[in-house]
């Protein structure tokens, strides 16, 4: 049994941080994201009897730290006594820096082990099992932008627009391709337990998302830049005031977020976004693009600039 699948990374503009249950992996909050289409992980998984235990490759190097994450992924998808699997994963963006590579490696992955069995499970359940290895991996599962709801004991995700009906940009500034210090999950655990104002970021996060859904309802741009920017800073505050305090921000991401809002002020259709790591995201409408990216790659500081239009959900195939 073996099958490829390519899925996207995506980044949330209503975001969320924080576990309302840890041992199934569940968000705190819900979140809205964008699908990035230019940024990409390719998974190949080859499931046989002959294997003694399942591999990982990342990039061309064996992975054996994050094996574990992986095997039980799978395990929720073929079961427990399914034959071990060789994974091999190929990534054209940095990973584990604050670019969402979790969700793309992991939405792949089940997708591709789906497939090779014979595509057994729909895309929401798809979504669950993949958000149970990493929470923002379930948005990863539909392309355009993406709503995340909690249910009871579960998510479901829907989409709100497709990429044709809002073709927004993403430009990506990268201000360190380094692994963060400390990873999301654990950041979270420590939010959660000494931040004054974690339960404030749970209490208003729907009044977020209502916003940000009637933004993308109406295409309204200076909206949904209000309100993500917004958010952004919340999450980021929460951050800062958890102990020890978890800052991923550096000089260079301060430095686009200024020359973002003097773009804003001549007239610029662009806002940033910032997750956990020190690059900065600015969305904006597709006729602003090139002066954008051509800015932000002026900034002392900054390593290089990616540019991504929105992207579509996993496709994935058989291998014989």
């Amino acid at each position: 049994m073996q099958a490829f699948a390519k899925a996207h990374p995506n980044i949330a503009l209503i975001k969320y941080w924080g576990k309302r249950d840890t041992a199934k992996n569940l968000p705190a909050v819900d979140s809205l994201s964008l699908t990035l289409g230019d940024l990409w992980t390719n998974m190949n998984v080859h499931f046989s009897s002959s294997y003694s235990r399942d591999r990982l490759e990342i990039n061309n190097i064996a992975d054996d730290q994050n094996i574990s994450r992986v095997s039980r992924c799978l395990d929720s998808i073929v079961g427990k006594s399914r034959p071990f699997a060789n994974i091999i994963s190929e990534c054209n963006f940095p990973i584990a820096a604050g670019l969402a590579s979790s969700s793309s490696s992991f939405s792949a992955l089940v997708v591709a082990a789906n497939n090779a069995i014979g595509n057994k499970y729909d895309t929401q359940l798809l979504a669950s099992q993949a958000g149970s290895a990493s929470g923002s991996a379930a948005r990863s599962m539909l392309g355009g932008i993406v709503e995340l709801n909690n249910t009871q004991n579960d998510i479901e995700i829907k989409q709100l627009s497709s990429v044709e009906r809002w073709p927004l940009k993403v430009i990506i500034a990268i201000t360190n391709k380094e692994k963060k210090s400390i990873s999301s999950s654990q950041a979270m655990k420590l939010s959660a337990s000494s931040s004054p104002f974690y339960s404030s970021w749970i209490n208003n996060q729907e009044a977020d998302m209502s916003e940000g859904r009637l933004a993308i309802k109406n295409k309204d741009f200076e909206r949904l830049a209000a309100v993500s920017e917004h958010n952004c800073l919340k999450m980021h505050s929460v951050m800062w005031t958890t102990r020890p305090s978890v800052i991923y921000w550096n000089e260079a991401s301060l430095n686009c977020m200024h020359a973002i809002r003097e773009m804003q002020k001549t007239g610029e259709a662009v806002f940033f976004t910032m997750d956990a790591g020190p690059q900065i995201k600015a969305v904006c409408l597709p006729e602003n693009e090139a002066k954008i990216a051509q800015r932000l790659s002026e900034i002392k500081g900054v390593v290089c600039v990616m540019k991504s239009k929105l992207g579509y959900a996993p496709i994935s195939r058989v291998i014989k």
